[in-house]
């Protein structure tokens, strides 16, 4: 049966020849640049030894440079997205003392929200990773405290911040534990009085200003919210229904409720930090030692949040009717999923069409939107189809000085430290730049079609075609934390 879920979970994954999932583009195209640089093929790039924020990206150039990109996408993202299913579901059941087999449908739309498609690949396994080693430590016996540490390890290889979100969870669940009765109070309040202190002294950087009492929607259902404002009523209707249903099943349980609330208080107190954490937590962080920020912080916790907020209904009786409603709802959301990455797998054959007739070596840019604001940027498709053809100019890792490829003080004729004016279309080109082509967007009216045009010196690189709203851009522009 585990292996039957587990497939039925993979489906996202393959019913389409590529994984649209943000900056999972980047990724590949990097892993790719990371084998050229370790053979020097990589003109102005090196590598650096570094210990955390590179697993998927490791597991992508090692398995990459054996069975190709195509191959390596579809094996390490099924084993991130099998890690944080089932590391939710074993989280839950630590908490409930029973499988949550009736919330399998939430937890595969959690699984399938903003983190994935924001292509968030590190964070997304070190939160999957963090699931099994809370689970294990919320059992308590000396051999799984153990093996609990073995994956905390992991989990900071993958990314620091899914690292420090176990180290958190697991210090309040244990001191709530020892606490007990109403000194549970205490360690709530000093949580609390953390979290304001971690927000006042983040303010000692230069930040993006908080989402406020706009966090307080962040309640775990914003994972829904992906392509378009479909999604965004589709979220709202799902956290009503919800929590609609828990008001219900709590009526109807209302006899046990005295001795559930012990029980259920550890992860709904959590639930409600984390809402906390997105009212407080700074939107971007710019620190020191970096030259790009360190983003969507807030946003991509809430895939944690989503899972405590399962975790309080996993306490409930299981009831056909919420699995029913939990089928229901999972139907609509990977019916939508399936129509919107089918569009952006058709562009992307286009783009892998159009760099084809590129000699290698090629330099491309690119202005993409589409016609209905989405909140994943969907452009690192263009980085993708350059692996083994051309080199995508403004490609942001090298130069942020986060990641494992770099690039050299003198610089590099494959990689340009003006990314952001490229995707806006106002980067003016320089003969140095040469040969450079522009993927662009030239009918108004079907923004999924694509074009590609040399470029020549002293023009803008979006001159022709569509031309990307700078608010939107902005808003939608990659991120360096992955």
């Amino acid at each position: 049966m585990i292996l039957g879920l587990s497939g039925l979970c993979l489906v996202p994954c393959y019913w389409h020849r590529r994984i649209e999932a943000g900056d999972l583009g980047s990724h590949e195209y990097n892993a790719w640049l990371a084998l050229l640089a370790e053979h020097g093929r990589a003109p102005g790039l090196y590598l650096v030894r570094q210990w955390n924020n590179v697993l998927v990206d490791v597991g992508l150039s090692w398995l990459g440079s054996f069975v190709g990109f195509a191959v390596a996408e579809k094996v390490v993202v099924s084993t991130c997205v099998l890690c944080f299913f089932w590391g939710a579901f074993a989280l839950i059941a630590a908490f409930t003392q029973r499988p949550p087999w009736v919330l399998l449908p939430a937890i595969a739309m959690i699984a399938y929200g903003y983190t994935f498609y924001a292509g968030f690949m590190n964070y997304y396994l070190s939160v999957g990773l963090a699931f099994w080693a809370m689970a294990l430590f919320l059992r308590g016996t000396r051999i799984e405290w153990i093996l609990g540490a073995g994956l905390a390890t992991l989990a900071f290889i993958a990314h620091p911040i899914g690292f420090g979100v176990l180290l958190a969870t697991v210090a309040y669940t244990q001191l709530a534990e020892m606490a007990g009765g109403r000194y549970r109070w205490f360690v709530l309040i000093l949580a609390c009085l953390i979290l304001c202190g971690v927000h006042f002294w983040l303010l000692r950087f230069r930040t993006e200003p908080t989402l406020g009492a706009h966090g307080l929607l962040m309640t775990g259902a914003d994972q829904l919210m992906l392509f378009g404002t479909r999604y965004k009523f589709f979220s709202r209707v799902v956290f009503f229904l919800g929590s609609l249903g828990f008001v219900v099943a709590v009526i109807r349980d209302r006899q046990k409720l005295s001795s559930l609330l012990p029980r259920v208080w550890t992860p709904l107190t959590l639930w409600g930090l984390f809402v906390a954490n997105a009212v407080l937590l700074p939107g971007a962080i710019w620190l020191p030692q970096y030259v790009n920020a360190i983003s969507a912080t807030a946003t991509r916790m809430t895939s944690v949040t989503a899972i405590f907020a399962l975790c309080i209904l996993g306490f409930l009786r299981p009831r056909r009717w919420i699995l029913a409603g939990g089928i229901a709802c999972a139907t609509i959301f990977f019916s939508l999923q399936y129509q919107d990455t089918g569009t952006l797998n058709r562009m992307e054959q286009q783009a892998e069409t159009l760099v084809s007739t590129l000699p290698y070596g090629s330099r491309v840019s690119y202005t993409l939107e589409l016609s209905e604001p989405s909140r994943v940027n969907f452009r690192h498709f263009v980085d993708r189809v350059c692996i083994g053809k051309c080199f995508a100019y403004s490609n942001y890792e090298p130069g942020s000085g986060q990641f494992r490829i770099r690039i050299s003080p003198t610089g590099s004729s494959i990689v340009s430290t003006s990314s952001l004016a490229m995707e806006l279309g106002e980067y003016v080109v320089r003969s140095a730049d040469l040969p450079m082509a522009q993927i662009y967007q030239p009918d108004e009216a079907d923004l999924t079609k694509l074009a590609i045009r040399n470029l020549t010196p002293g023009e803008k690189n979006g001159r022709l075609g569509h031309h990307p709203a700078p608010s939107e851009i902005v808003d939608r522009l990659p991120t360096p934390s992955k």
